[in-house]
């Protein structure tokens, strides 16, 4: 199924999406575009921090892969393989994925999202969400 058809049969998807997106837009120097057909998010509309995925070759998942500091990945998958897991062609690079599709709580969800992003920004973004 691909994200429109989510989108369509389950609403509350597309609140979930809508959040991280919004999420994902208000960090300093943060955009968004679409990379092997969905939505990443860049810092400096060069290094990717997250990618949203629905079914990426027919995994069944719906899921976030993100940007993750050195050793968090084998932590997160070790305490929940229910939600975390090694994602295909980044997960070699350390990256982490979290499926949205087993009721992960939105504090693990932003926190996710807030730590990628902090691993892949420059030195003034990461100054800018510390001040705050």
């Amino acid at each position: 199924m691909d994200r429109e058809a989510l989108f369509k049969q389950s609403p509350e998807h597309l609140a979930l999406f809508e959040k991280i997106q919004t999420l994902c837009i208000s960090f300093p120097g943060t955009s968004e575009r679409l990379s092997h057909g969905t939505p990443t998010f860049y810092v400096n509309d060069k290094r990717s921090f997250v990618q949203y995925w629905v079914n990426h070759h027919n995994d069944g998942r719906i899921a976030l892969w993100g940007s993750a500091a050195e050793g968090v990945q084998s932590i997160l998958i070790e305490s929940n393989p229910e939600i975390y897991f090694r994602p295909p062609y980044v997960g070699h690079l350390g990256w982490i994925g979290m499926r949205l599709d087993r009721n992960a709580a939105w504090t693990e969800t932003s926190g996710m999202i807030e730590d990628a992003y902090l691993n892949r920004a420059p030195k003034k973004y990461k100054e800018m969400i510390n001040k705050n």
